[in-house]
């Protein structure tokens, strides 16, 4: 590829990651799916439910600031929603008495379940009109770009992995 098409390309990665960023940053999808099967959900604690499911393990308020790149007051608060919610239970840590772990509660399980399949749909009506092909590849370049952006930039959340495997251990598909 020569060097004029080589800058098109990449001012075109930098005008759709834009986009995606301000519909993020609007909460479009959230706002698309705010009341799902008569389940209302709070975007930013979903967001937090999201980081827990990544790590694949109960976590602590420090790893989720991290996470979420928010502080640790901002997290705690967002913890305790989800704890009154009955999104996520507080657990003893057997080796340190001053840590206390969140984990995953069976509610949470099951609407992150709905979530993921809605977010699911919405991509595939989106790519409703590609080619199979172009669904595999775009599934799998997209992936490797966020795993190498990620690896760069040290981003919130690089613990998580991104896969178009199916999730390990019973996790929904859709991570």
């Amino acid at each position: 590829m020569d060097a004029e098409r080589q800058r098109e390309a990449l001012i075109a990665v930098e005008r759709a990651m834009v986009a995606i960023r301000r519909s993020q940053t609007r909460r479009a999808l959230s706002r698309v799916g705010r009341d799902l099967d008569g389940v209302t959900f709070d975007p930013t604690v979903f967001g937090v439910l999201d980081a827990i499911e990544g790590m694949g393990r109960p976590c602590t308020i420090t790893e989720v600031a991290a996470a979420l790149d928010v502080d640790q007051p901002r997290a705690s608060r967002l913890v305790a929603r989800a704890v009154d919610a009955g999104l996520l239970v507080r657990l003893a840590d057997q080796r340190d008495g001053r840590r206390t772990p969140v984990a995953l509660t069976d509610l949470a399980r099951e609407q992150l379940a709905l979530i993921h399949r809605f977010r699911q749909e919405m991509f595939a009506r989106a790519m409703a009109d590609w080619p199979d092909e172009d669904r595999v590849a775009f599934a799998r370049l997209l992936t490797s770009f966020v795993q190498s952006f990620t690896a760069m930039t040290g981003a919130p959340g690089a613990g998580e992995t991104f896969s178009a495997d199916p999730p390990p251990s019973g996790r929904p598909p859709g991570r």
